[in-house]
């Protein structure tokens, strides 16, 4: 089964299935698996203890190209207490002017945690009108901030709901409405839909209400592809969907797995709280030493994030036989809820 989108036909991909980004964390094996599956696979902005993120997103795209010829994605998050963001949004587009397959390969970048301004820069607009087919995304947990964002001149959104994993703005609002509340105002906006998804149920819903195609990043955790440690992907698995809490993160609040560490963790109610709170960048590094503890496989003293979704997470699969469930699955949810109509419909005239 092939569902083709506006998405999918933007990016050259053959499902409406993206990873999400899983910073700060390497990706580099899970996008491979995800784009040679027919999905976009995104590499992480990594700033692990001891890594340099410029590097780091340089060597992941090298190792991309090596290993596939399909389409892939990278992430930029832009937030004030991310400085390294600055530098990646300079020379990261001249990287790519000068590496002719990755050129070619790379179609997606997708900023997040901060404004979208950093990356629309003379650089950029010099990689797009170097025949580059690269797009630009920015996640937005709002219609205002999709209304803005798309003024500034992205090429499209995604639209993340508070039941996402990670890094979660301050408005309480679901990924069902907020689809709703933006494709009802943006129409034509080229939207992907993140935060909740992990079935075929769920990017059914998605296409319905007018997304493009789904993000997900706790269903490709649990993936045997996805360099993060087992114990990590064992969370995922056993987790149920209300498992999960809203903590002060980095950034703001994030969304994580309730366990000891999480237990103790209060969560700031707005973003003048949060600025109050940022000091110094002795902050970042005590949220990237409680992430690193999880990514050695302490899951109960470290930040695990996670999303709701777990809860519909039962098993570690292969990228490959998770993305065809799920695109198979929705194939039969929305023949299932076309025959239906029809049935509807004739019962209607025939009364």
């Amino acid at each position: 089964m092939v569902i083709e989108t506006n998405i999918t036909r933007m990016l050259g991909i053959e499902h409406p299935i993206i990873a999400a980004p899983m910073g700060p964390f390497y990706t580099n094996k899970l996008t491979v698996a995800v784009s040679e599956a027919g999905g976009l696979g995104v590499l992480s902005h990594v700033t692990l203890h001891g890594t340099v993120s410029l590097t780091e997103m340089k060597e992941g795209m090298k190792y991309v190209v090596e290993h596939t010829d399909k389409p892939f994605g990278f992430n930029i998050r832009t937030a004030t207490l991310q400085p390294d963001s600055i530098k990646l949004c300079r020379q990261i587009p001249q990287f790519i002017m000068k590496n002719p397959k990755i050129k070619e390969q790379c179609r997606y970048l997708i900023t997040s945690a901060g404004s979208p301004k950093m990356a629309i820069n003379k650089h950029f607009k010099a990689l797009k009108e170097s025949s580059s087919e690269i797009k630009h995304f920015h996640v937005v947990p709002t219609l205002k901030l999709a209304e803005k964002v798309i003024s500034l001149g992205v090429d499209g959104i995604v639209a993340t709901g508070k039941e996402g994993g990670g890094h979660q703005s301050y408005e309480d609002i679901s990924t069902l409405v907020l689809l709703q509340h933006i494709t009802t105002k943006l129409v034509g906006i080229p939207i992907i839909a993140s935060g909740g998804f992990a079935t075929g149920q769920g990017l059914a819903s998605a296409l319905a209400i007018g997304a493009g195609a789904i993000a997900m990043g706790s269903r490709f955790i649990a993936s045997k592809e996805c360099e993060f440690h087992e114990n990590y992907k064992e969370a995922v698995k056993n987790s149920d969907v209300g498992d999960t809490k809203l903590i002060t993160g980095v950034f703001g609040p994030a969304r994580v797995w309730n366990n000891g560490f999480a237990d103790g963790e209060s969560l700031v109610n707005s973003r003048k709280e949060k600025k109050a709170g940022e000091t110094s960048m002795d902050i970042v590094n005590e949220g990237l030493k409680s992430l690193e503890e999880m990514y050695k496989g302490n899951i109960e003293k470290g930040t695990v994030l996670l999303g709701q979704s777990s809860g519909l997470i039962d098993s570690i699969e292969r990228v490959s036989d998770i993305i065809n469930e799920i695109v198979n699955d929705a194939e039969f949810s929305l023949r299932s809820a076309y025959e239906t109509l029809k049935v509807n419909l004739k019962q209607e005239i025939v009364c």
